[in-house]
């Protein structure tokens, strides 16, 4: 496992973050970005390694529950426990918000994400049909379901 500290991102951790979010086919906008960082209700988690930032996590406090919205480690870092550090500090900090249960949703065809999901006792709740538009713009792509998940706290 690499050395990882994870923090309370805040408003000036900004660029790095819409850098890092540019990694992926479908990144989060700026204005999404900034609207997370600056949400009283909930939390932007950043996982970093020598200084860099090389992961996210998006939390939203609900009224009784918790929803992890985005978890993303860059593609150079993965498989190295980053992702669990993250989820990690996910749990501890809806814990301290005093949440019941921890909801997420995964893209079905995710398995290195579903597979830390079921590790760290999240069970499937149900799914939702073509609810992802395709990852990348092949005419004849499907949508995909989302894997509907949550853990009690």
């Amino acid at each position: 496992m690499t050395e990882v500290g994870v923090r309370q991102l805040e408003a000036g951790d900004l660029e790095c973050l819409a850098a890092l979010e540019r990694c992926q086919a479908r990144p989060w906008s700026r204005c999404q970005l900034e609207a997370a960082l600056n949400d009283e209700h909930g939390c932007v988690l950043g996982a970093e390694v020598a200084g860099e930032l090389v992961g996210h996590a998006v939390v939203a406090r609900l009224s009784f529950e918790a929803e992890l919205q985005a978890m993303l480690v860059a593609p150079a870092m993965r498989r190295r426990g980053l992702a669990a550090a993250l989820l990690g500090a996910v749990l501890k900090q809806c814990r301290r918000w005093g949440s019941e249960r921890l909801l997420l949703e995964v893209r079905v065809g995710n398995e290195a994400a579903i597979h830390l999901y079921r590790r760290a006792g999240f069970g499937e709740d149900g799914r939702r049909r073509g609810y992802y538009p395709p990852l990348d713009e092949v005419a004849d792509a499907s949508r995909e379901d989302a894997i509907l998940m949550s853990r009690r706290l």
